[in-house]
């Protein structure tokens, strides 16, 4: 028992040595969660508490699967014969199935589908709503417990009508097929539960110590079952951070964490706030910006690491400047001797990776994509770029029969393979058909609203064909006018990332023949190619992610990227602000010893260069208030006009130093003011 506890600081002893009544561990970034709640579950063992009563729920196979390992590390030789059970949500909810599901008159030899199969079932219904959308709103009827019969009552519009019946269709093949999907693994559980009060009093005797890893990631449908397995007792200890809960996209609830005191009275509130990871430098940017959320229980983290670097700031006139910027400050680490791994550049919007991978690329640096794929390599974009290639070289079948129904206009495997095998006989290519059949003669090969679709398809290419005979500066927005791929992923449930990968491919197609006026398709086509293939290099690699994937890493060298209004944070109808400042925490913290914050003046912006403000974040921070270095792409020197917020216009007349900024003497009409240069801008 002393040895499970002498390696804990007080806060992290306090918690493991609660044992009865409702627990809520916060535990800030780097504070330590894993190892209190593996030592509170060898403690909890170590007084004779029955294993099989201790009941441990997480998130992902790959974090039980470590608990179990540090837990029984720290017991030694004295391992239960009947271990605890620790598991994912969903495992515990298989594993209940198969004793409690007859309780629905249904077998437990039932079979679990993959996203994959929900859609080919829901594909099987014959709907021409797209899939993703379909599964994606079945999914949240499912998890708010909304039947078929509620769903169909309640739906307005027509989309979500049809919606409606394709969930009640699609429930009903379920259970005549014995099937359950991933949802039905979280939702089945609950309905036995709230139908069965005995049965819940019952299961909630048997796990009388139950624990809960990153509770404030948990949704209405968990929480709700975690009730119903506190049905008998309030032992239950639940571990997180409420300033890192960013996944309310896809249904995660803050207020699960933050109610949990009203839900369980008496509740005991333990806060780790002490950071085993990070810098001194690093926390306190990390708390000033948290600060500014109303809707949280309050913390501050503190270092034991000491002081650190000064975080620095890029300011960059474009994405173009910000990747080489920081590819070079990348290849000079490396060069230095810094391990790769160590290194990675963190990004709020996916669209934003696309000119570091090109920056990454022209450099050499090695880089993996993590958890997600590369800009050239989304589908949206490989759309895209079939298209083009294929009113460059109306020849390309590779390229046509990936797009010839992407938007959906009815010309399906059967209809193309009709297509393919007349056009093989009558030795020409596919888009030349309509140029030797009659809209009859097509009818009657591929049927009257095939042909329809296909003379519409082709004779959209032909004028796209003739457009890139002119100037191009305009071409995007004829082709999406007459192809409408924007507009057809805008439509899909992932829409936000998918339009911002696709505004980024426009915005960079019109600034290519903005700067190349003589350039051809052709040679625009050619430079993607270089662009989008990646040297095989040997040695570790840099990472780049999303700050959603990076939640629960640490790196030594961190870059973030894209800090400005409208991009981090996101702004608009539907962003949360609150939300949006736990992504910058987050992101804060996954940096150990050096952290580098970007901004740019502008980027493209919805397929247009549009100028941008910094964030608000690096203030709220505290990080612009000349304590950090700020590096820019060249010194200010006399004579340079800067813009002052204030101030307005004025001509810099003499440069000094102020500590570790620049300070400047600029005349604004006729009067003389001292500012540091990190307060204007050149024009």
């Amino acid at each position: 028992m002393d040895s499970i506890l002498s390696q804990l600081n007080p806060q992290q002893q306090a918690a493991v040595q609660t044992i009865d009544g409702p627990l809520l561990v916060l535990a800030g970034a780097g504070t330590g969660k894993t190892k209190t709640i593996t030592s509170r579950l060898a403690y909890l063992i170590s007084l004779g508490i029955d294993p099989a009563s201790i009941l441990t729920l997480t998130f992902t196979n790959k974090a039980a699967k470590e608990m179990r390992q540090r837990a029984f590390e720290l017991i030694g030789t004295d391992l239960p014969s009947h271990p605890p059970l620790l598991c994912t949500f969903h495992k515990f909810g298989l594993l209940f199935l198969k004793m409690y599901i007859n309780r629905l008159n249904r077998d437990n030899n039932f079979i679990i589908i993959d996203t994959d199969d929900k859609k080919r079932i829901l594909k099987s219904l014959q709907t021409q709503l797209p899939l993703s959308l379909v599964a994606t709103e079945i999914s949240r009827y499912k998890n708010s417990l909304i039947s078929p019969k509620e769903a169909i009552a309640t739906a307005k519009l027509p989309n979500f009508k049809e919606i409606a019946k394709v969930y009640q269709a699609y429930e009903a093949y379920l259970l005549a097929n014995n099937l359950i999907d991933f949802d039905d693994l979280l939702v089945l559980p609950y309905t036995i539960l709230e139908m069965d009060p005995q049965l819940a009093h019952q299961i909630s005797q048997h796990y009388r110590y139950i624990m809960v890893d990153e509770y404030q990631d948990t949704n209405e449908i968990q929480n709700r079952l975690l009730m119903k397995l506190c049905s008998a007792h309030s032992n239950i200890c639940v571990v997180g951070d409420d300033d890192q809960s960013i996944y309310g996209w896809r249904g995660a609830n803050v207020k699960n964490i933050l109610h949990f005191q009203d839900r369980f009275p008496g509740t005991k509130l333990i806060k780790l706030e002490r950071n085993y990871r990070s810098t001194q430098q690093i926390l306190e940017a990390a708390n000033n910006l948290i600060q500014h959320n109303r809707k949280r229980l309050g913390k501050r983290l503190e270092a034991t690491k000491g002081p650190g670097p000064e975080i620095t700031i890029l300011a960059n006139q474009d994405e173009q400047e910000e990747a080489l910027k920081i590819a070079q400050a990348i290849q000079n680490l490396i060069a230095q001797g810094e391990d790769p791994s160590q290194i990675a550049v963190l990004f709020r919007i996916n669209a934003l990776s696309r000119s570091l991978e090109e920056a990454f690329n022209r450099l050499g640096i090695k880089f993996q994509l993590v958890g997600t794929i590369r800009f050239y390599e989304r589908a949206e974009i490989k759309d895209i770029i079939s298209y083009l290639r294929l009113i460059a070289n109306p020849y390309d079948e590779f390229s046509l029969k990936r797009i010839i129904n992407r938007p959906k206009r009815g010309i399906g495997k059967i209809t193309y393979e009709r297509l393919h095998q007349e056009a093989q006989r009558l030795g020409v290519g596919i888009l030349q058909l309509p140029e030797l059949l009659s809209s009859q003669e097509l009818a009657a090969l591929i049927g009257k609203k095939g042909a329809v679709a296909f003379e519409t398809f082709v004779g959209g290419l032909k004028e796209l064909r003739r457009e890139v005979q002119g100037p191009l500066s305009n071409f995007i927005d004829r082709f999406e006018e007459i192809l409408g791929v924007r507009h057809y992923y805008r439509q899909l449930p992932d829409a936000s990332d998918r339009v911002s990968n696709i505004d980024e491919f426009y915005g960079l197609f019109r600034d290519y023949f903005k700067k190349n006026p003589s350039a051809t398709l052709e040679e625009f086509l050619a430079e993607l190619s270089l662009q989008s293939e990646q040297d095989q290099l040997g040695g570790g690699a840099i990472s780049i992610m999303s700050i959603h994937a990076s939640k629960g890493l640490e790196f030594q060298h961190l870059f973030v990227i894209g800090l400005e209004e409208g991009f981090f944070p996101l702004t608009g109808d539907g962003c949360d602000i609150e939300e949006e400042r736990r992504l910058g925490y987050v992101a804060i913290t996954r940096a150990k010893e050096r952290l580098t914050l970007s901004y740019a003046k502008s980027r493209f912006y919805k397929g247009r260069r549009t100028q941008l403000e910094q964030s608000r974040f690096l203030s709220e921070a505290g990080l612009c208030q000349g304590r950090i270095r700020i590096e820019r792409k060249a010194t200010f020197k006399k004579g340079d006009l800067v813009k002052h917020k204030l101030f307005g216009i004025g001509r810099v007349v003499g440069v000094g130093r102020a500590g570790k900024e620049f300070k400047l003497s600029i005349n604004f009409g006729g009067q003389i003011r001292e500012i540091l240069a990190s307060f204007v801008e050149r024009i």
